[in-house]
């Protein structure tokens, strides 16, 4: 097991952990260390889309880190919004703005030259 994990290229891992940890860390946020109502709120519920990009992430598919790394731009916003909030919440946001933008930088760099690749080979098929 350890072999396979070694295989894979380190920015896919970094992507599947910061996903993994936003998604940790929105339930957390929302339902017992600073939620908007006590006892938890709906926005527990913003997590949930995370855990539709984790398995394509971590089986390394270029088409769900493409949309994933659309999906993690919500996730800095509201971070970069909730970062003007104070107590538990500006240190909520802070992490949840850091781990966003880890797993989208590792996204970009991962999907980078699979990216050029396909260039280069349509390129080479509009010549022929």
């Amino acid at each position: 097991m350890l072999k396979k994990l070694l295989e894979k290229n380190p920015y896919q891992l970094l992507a599947t952990a910061a996903f993994v940890d936003l998604f940790i860390l929105c339930v957390c946020w929302e339902w017992f260390i600073s939620p908007l109502r006590p006892g938890g709120s709906w926005l527990i519920l913003k997590g949930i889309p995370l855990l539709f990009a984790i398995p394509g992430l971590w089986k390394g598919k270029v088409y769900t880190m493409q949309w994933a790394s659309m999906l993690i731009l919500l996730y800095i916003t509201e971070g970069l919004v909730r970062i003007l909030e104070t107590g538990a919440n500006f240190w909520m946001a802070v992490l949840e703005t850091i781990l966003a933008t880890t797993g989208f930088i590792c996204l970009l760099i991962y999907l980078k030259p699979i990216k050029q690749k396909a260039k280069a080979k349509m390129k080479l098929q509009e010549n022929k």
